[in-house]
């Protein structure tokens, strides 16, 4: 019988070692750039052309390779970081993955031209396909650039399981807000076609996150710090009431290194606990020092899990010390997420003096059951019939829901400006305006996105929206459906665009927090299909101009909100799921009184 074990050539060991190492385009990124760094670059650029899928360029001034070390470089288990099995648990370089270079010519193009302060000459390598193509002396300035090109062209199978571009360079973005947060010292700068993102210089860790997030977050940011024999924390902490719904600004960072640590962020949020909106999370940006020998990062093959050997102290400390920073910077709890502004005092009645003892008058003469006229009230037996005048006539037409095809409202009322209470032949319909008119206002939205009646409102002074560059591209990329719903845009620039055009219904003073949670939200979602898109975008201009729980509506109003609900397609939920309306019949009457 034959020998079926057999030992892999080793172009195919490396394409199988690349699954492991490059996963998309950013994987590519974190290891060059984690290589200049380690290479002592002060300089970085990091140049991109179609979300990395064309070219990934890292340049930097280290100290370059020799020769020897160039091509050394390109080989499997090559490394300059460990020797023995024990150098790995007390690393204090970024990557030490023999595969990591090999891997990525294995499934690219790949130029790289490298000089050493003390060479006369550098060093030019070409690879395609883990096979060396050229190499020979060349002049270069000191330090590397190395150019990844057409990434999986010799995997088409693997090129082909790439998201769209949108989503591939939100991915690079984050790789490269993670480097950079975490190393102040160091100048990087981006670039993407050809234009500038990200210049950012070196300066401290405050200055650099308002550098990669923008100027407004420098007011949010609460420090934090504690220093103890196991463990150095250091860093911020977004003010509660600039908590998301997205995981957007949450970075661990331990000895200088990314991290996931779905326990520590526990911790974290048992330190909010009581100050955040139902569904929101804390921002941070934490970094912590601590023993190599105290940790094990080699338990995920990208190294962004860790495992701590006192994992249940490092709770306890990051627990309190963020309660206490809390506490310093006087960060009360939020109490009532629903207060109702209407009830706050006026200016006037603040300048005011002590407030006056309200007078209560009582009429000694008035007695509810004395017979009054029909003009004045509905004492009388016959006139309460009047409640159900028109009961007839007021019937919804065949394309309203069953429930009440049969049972027309014969009064309605607003129960604590939140609720519309409408009695029934059958019983009683309670509704919630705000649930109701969301679900009235997507379904319009769905029609308008699909090219149906297009609502548009110009803008006589168009809003300038800035941000980051990263989030204008964001932005870019969600123009045509955008368009679709009324918004226009105009003068697009590295870091702002003026907004034109919006939707009639959406007020101008929310639009820039209407696009802020637009683009928070769906940040992870340019993949999905353009039906999806249109839909979770009508969902979210629905929650953002629906009538609120509080708004006063007249009796022409709650009609209009209950007939409207139930030509709707799916009345009986909100665009969120959650449930619009209940129905209480005779039947729940009596089991509430017993008989």
């Amino acid at each position: 019988m034959r020998d079926v074990i057999q030992l892999l050539p080793d172009h195919v060991a490396n394409q199988i070692a690349a699954g492991e190492v490059v996963q998309r385009p950013a994987s590519v990124v974190k290891e060059l750039l984690e290589n200049a760094i380690d290479a002592q670059s002060n300089s970085i650029k990091l140049v991109v052309k179609d979300a990395g899928k064309t070219l990934i360029q890292v340049i930097d001034n280290g100290v370059g390779m020799s020769e020897t070390d160039t091509r050394l470089s390109f080989e499997r288990h090559a490394t300059s970081k460990i020797k023995e099995a024990s150098d790995l648990f007390k690393l204090t370089t970024k990557g030490f993955r023999g595969e990591a270079l090999a891997s990525i010519a294995a499934i690219a193009q790949v130029n790289l031209t490298t000089r050493r302060k003390v060479d006369e000459l550098g060093t030019f390598i070409q690879i395609e396909g883990s096979a060396i193509i050229n190499q020979q002396p060349k002049a270069a300035p000191v330090g590397t650039t190395i150019s990844v090109k057409n990434l999986f062209f010799n995997i088409p199978a693997r090129r082909n399981f790439l998201k769209s571009n949108s989503v591939e360079f939100r991915h690079i973005i984050d790789e490269f807000h993670r480097v950079a947060l975490t190393h102040c010292n160091i100048a990087f700068s981006l670039y993407h076609n050809e234009n500038i993102l990200f210049q950012l210089s070196p300066t401290n860790k405050r200055q650099r996150i308002v550098q990669v997030f923008g100027k407004k977050t420098n007011e949010k940011l609460v420090p934090v710090q504690e220093h103890t024999e196991l463990i150095q924390i250091d860093g911020f902490i977004l003010k509660p009431e600039f908590s998301k719904k997205s995981r957007q600004q949450q970075f661990f960072f331990v000895n200088n290194r990314f991290v996931k640590c779905p326990y520590l962020h526990h911790a974290v949020m048992a330190a909010f606990e009581g100050l955040l909106v139902n569904g929101h999370q804390p921002g941070y940006f934490l970094f912590l020092h601590i023993s190599p020998d105290q940790i094990d990062i080699n338990i995920h093959p990208t190294k962004t899990e860790i495992k701590f050997e006192d994992d249940h102290t490092l709770y306890a400390i990051l627990r309190s010390t963020i309660k206490h920073s809390l506490g310093q910077f006087n960060v009360a709890p939020i109490l009532d997420f629903n207060r109702n502004p209407q009830l706050d005092p006026t200016v006037e009645q603040l300048n005011n003096n002590t407030p006056s003892t309200p007078r209560v008058q009582v009429d000694q003469n008035f007695n509810p059951f004395r017979d009054a006229s029909p003009a004045n009230s509905l004492g009388s037996s016959n006139d309460w019939q009047k409640l159900y005048e028109g009961l007839q006539s007021n019937e919804p037409t065949e394309e309203t829901m069953p429930i009440i095809k049969e049972d027309a409202p014969a009064i309605c009322f607003q129960l604590q400006r939140k609720y519309i209470v409408s009695s029934l032949r059958s019983g009683l319909l309670v509704m919630h305006q705000n649930r109701a008119h969301e679900r009235i206002l997507f379904e319009q939205f769905i029609q308008h996105g699909n090219g149906k009646s297009i609502l548009s409102q110009s803008l006589l002074f168009p809003i300038n929206y800035q941000a980051i560059p990263a989030v204008i591209v964001q932005l870019k990329e969600l123009q045509a459906i955008l368009k679709s719903f009324g918004f226009g845009f105009e003068k697009w620039t590295e870091d702002s665009v003026h907004i034109t055009n919006v939707h009639p219904d959406l007020h101008q003073d929310r639009v820039e927090t209407f696009i802020e949670t637009l683009l928070e939200t769906s940040e992870h979602q340019g993949a999905q299909s353009k039906d999806f898109l249109h839909e979770y975008l009508a969902r979210q201009l629905a929650e953002a101009t629906a009538i609120t729980s509080g708004t006063n509506l007249d009796h022409a109003s709650q009609l209009g909100l209950i007939s409207s609900l139930f030509s709707c397609t799916q009345p009986d939920r909100s665009p969120s799921g959650k449930p619009i309306f209940v129905t209480l019949s005779p039947n729940d009457f009596e089991q509430k009184f017993n008989l």
